[in-house]
């Protein structure tokens, strides 16, 4: 994804598309009349399953959704739209006849933002519409933020025909091994996210560093380890990726405390970071390098299992690892 193909997806306010939920088309055409004054793009849907097949299909920047409704009713449409990752964050604004608290929360535990009672109150109507279409537009924009340096880190990968894929084999191995010990949900997203962005850093490497087929100098072995801490700096401005810093930050830390940027020692080093940067080193041995050929599977565990007995890896996360190997076509690399 291009950088102009990022940002030119943000929306304006003022040419939001904004779908109708209600069985009532007399109901739509007040709507559609109160806001008639604006430039919004109206979507309609009579019933839940066609509003469900328009979300698809349009990706409304709101809806406006009736509760009472033949079929699916309204805190079900919500909560499908709710529970689905591409759709979660379009703002509903539930609309209703029903006054009382216990419908209410109904509508808040399946995720509706806000709620307008019939008859409207047209002024109401249209500040609340125009306030979570500015809402929608700032999460839009960090959303686009983050899809930026999600292309950032792709583009570290394009820079060395080498290392390509591995961010997307780490995301996914890390969060195998992370399954494997019962990590929770969030934590898993968290391993994910940190596999396919723990390397971008590298994009301040110069390519002669990077590309290098011989040995690195300690020179230019210094100015590798840069990547983590430029990575952090670089991911560190959204708040929504605070949570992954320390994967990228850490990533290259040992037990030991021999590794880097902080030296870290033992259960200093967050468990995430722990994953990954064994993840880390198995894809390293087992994929082809500028100045290496790829290593088989046996032979990099071997390697692997005698650093942790120098006290390099996590040894529980060890003994974990191998059993994945050889279990999970995943692994499978050579």
């Amino acid at each position: 994804m291009s950088f102009q193909n990022v940002t030119s997806n943000i929306v304006s306010v003022d040419s939001a598309r904004i779908l109708i939920v209600d069985d009532s088309p007399d109901n739509i055409v007040t709507l559609e009349n109160i806001l008639e004054d604006y430039n919004y793009q109206i979507y309609k849907a009579y019933n839940g399953q066609e509003a469900l097949n328009m979300v698809r299909e349009v990706e409304p920047d709101l809806i406006l959704l009736d509760v009472m409704m033949p079929g699916m009713n309204g805190y079900e449409v919500a909560e499908v739209i709710k529970s689905n990752p591409h759709t979660r964050l379009i703002p509903i604004i539930m609309l209703t006849a029903l006054d009382g608290q216990e419908q209410r929360l109904k509508g808040y535990e399946v995720g509706v933002d806000d709620f307008i009672s019939k008859p409207f109150n047209i002024i109401e109507l249209r500040l609340r519409v125009s306030n979570l279409l500015k809402l929608r537009t700032y999460v839009n924009e960090l959303e686009h933020a983050e899809q930026i340096i999600f292309s950032l880190a792709r583009t570290v990968e394009a820079k060395d025909k080498y290392t390509e894929g591995h961010c997307e084999r780490l995301s996914r191995m890390s969060v195998s091994l992370g399954k494997k010990i019962n990590l929770t949900a969030n934590e898993l997203v968290m391993l994910r996210r940190g596999g396919l962005l723990h390397d971008i850093g590298k994009i301040a490497i110069a390519d002669n560093i990077l590309q290098k087929k011989g040995p690195l100098t300690d020179e230019e072995y210094e100015i590798i380890k840069t990547h983590t801490t430029i990575g952090e700096r670089i991911c560190a401005p959204l708040k929504s990726l605070k949570p992954i810093l320390p994967i990228i930050l850490y990533h290259h830390e040992k037990i030991d405390g021999s590794g880097y940027p902080e030296g870290l020692c033992g259960d200093q080093i967050p468990l995430n970071a722990r994953i990954m940067g064994l993840v880390d080193c198995y894809d390293a041995l087992t994929t082809s390098r500028s100045y290496r050929p790829a290593m088989t599977r046996e032979k990099a565990l071997r390697i692997i299992e005698a650093e942790t007995g120098r006290n390099k890896w996590d040894p529980e996360l060890f003994v974990t690892f191998v059993d994945l190997v050889h279990t999970d076509p995943l692994f499978h690399q050579s």
